[in-house]
């Protein structure tokens, strides 16, 4: 379970917003606070349609946008191309492995002294900021 958002916690925010608690949008919750693999929109489609036969991609992805627009999710748009979701909101970095795409997270202090220099280099109002460090994860160095 992700450190930051517990199911339960995550449900009681959902019912206090007064968003209804389906079948298919309890999975992809559940699914999104216990893995820690980031995934796509149709990784979790694919993890849960043999539970869910009737659910659609679209259902996914809406679901996605319900849990994002309520502070629950993060979409990670990396360079490839393809949004990642993960339950883990609190301030964390990314290593990725550039030879099969494994993603962890990485704590490091918030490095937000560059947002401010970036602020007063530039006059924009900078509101966050995303760190992507990239290598070989530990299997692909075997």
């Amino acid at each position: 379970m992700m450190p930051n958002t517990s199911l339960k916690k995550a449900l009681d925010h959902l019912k206090s917003q007064g968003i209804r608690m389906t079948p298919q949008r309890h999975a992809i919750l559940s699914y999104l606070c216990q893995t820690m693999s980031h995934p796509t929109a149709d990784e979790i489609y694919k993890t849960l349609e043999k539970k869910f036969p009737n659910m659609s991609v679209a259902t996914v992805y809406n679901n996605l946008r319900v849990f994002k627009e309520s502070g629950l999710i993060r979409e990670l748009p990396f360079g490839d191309d393809s949004s990642r979701f993960e339950a883990n909101v609190s301030e964390h970095y990314h290593i990725i492995c550039k030879n099969c795409g494994h993603i962890e997270d990485f704590t490091y202090p918030c490095i937000t002294d560059i947002e401010e220099i970036a602020a007063k280099a530039t006059g924009f109002k900078i509101d966050s900021h995303c760190v992507e460090l990239h290598g070989l994860c530990v299997e692909c160095q075997k």
